[in-house]
């Protein structure tokens, strides 16, 4: 068994235990997106990113991937986290606004905005369609092509897959194929229609090591005199 702090809180876990599933055992949110159940972890939108050590030492880590190691101090929304995952998910957004999934992401922490050039409807590499048709269907009709800027998904030889049985399986998990906002403007791209309006605790001053990660958020539900 292997010992670690987590947002302060001592946990004991299992030898291969990411820090992704240690932290849901505990109950602390964590948004993921390339990350699903039944698929291998790959670690590719950083959504997921935590900070662990201390000091100037301290480092920013995919929790999906990352395996629990002993005596390792864990904080998964710290204001450097929330930062770097804020700027995470406006890349997304630039890249597939009108991503129900990613939509709902935005609006949860509180992303009204993105500061970067609007591709539209561009994959995202989350790598979820082809981890579906290998792992899952068993087939590899797809894969990754080039590299870098160059990245893509596609077929061996961008030629047709004699092995893809047109299961639909990658459709099924791909964010970016699921249904869409109605917004198509790069000015009204974050719709925000499903956001709740009121203040965000993460506005306010809170502790640089853990802000709040309560669902609902225990000060939003006191009521205002």
């Amino acid at each position: 068994m292997i010992n670690i702090t987590l947002n302060g809180v001592p946990l004991e876990v299992e030898k291969g235990t990411t820090l992704l599933e240690a932290a849901q055992f505990l109950g602390f949110p964590i948004p993921t997106l390339c990350h699903m159940e039944g698929l291998h972890p790959y670690g590719a939108c950083r959504l997921c990113i935590v900070e662990i050590g201390e000091g100037p030492r301290a480092k920013l880590v995919s929790s999906c991937t990352y395996p629990a190691e002993e005596g390792l101090k864990v904080r998964t929304s710290s204001s450097r986290v929330v930062k770097a995952r804020r700027m995470v998910i406006e890349l997304l957004l630039a890249s597939c606004p009108q991503s129900k999934t990613i939509q709902d992401i935005a609006s949860a922490h509180d992303v009204r905005q993105q500061r970067f050039r609007q591709e539209h409807e561009d994959c995202i590499l989350c790598g979820r369609c082809v981890r579906m048709c290998e792992e899952q269907m068993v087939a590899k009709a797809i894969g990754f092509v080039g590299r870098g800027a160059g990245r893509a998904i596609g077929t061996p030889f961008g030629k047709r897959s004699e092995v893809c049985r047109q299961c639909g399986g990658c459709m099924y998990v791909c964010p970016a194929c699921e249904l869409r906002c109605t917004y198509s403007e790069p000015d009204k791209a974050i719709c925000g229609g499903c956001a709740n309006l009121a203040p965000p605790c993460l506005e306010k001053e809170q502790f640089d090591d853990l802000m709040c990660y309560m669902k609902p958020c225990v000060a939003c539900e006191i009521p205002k005199s």
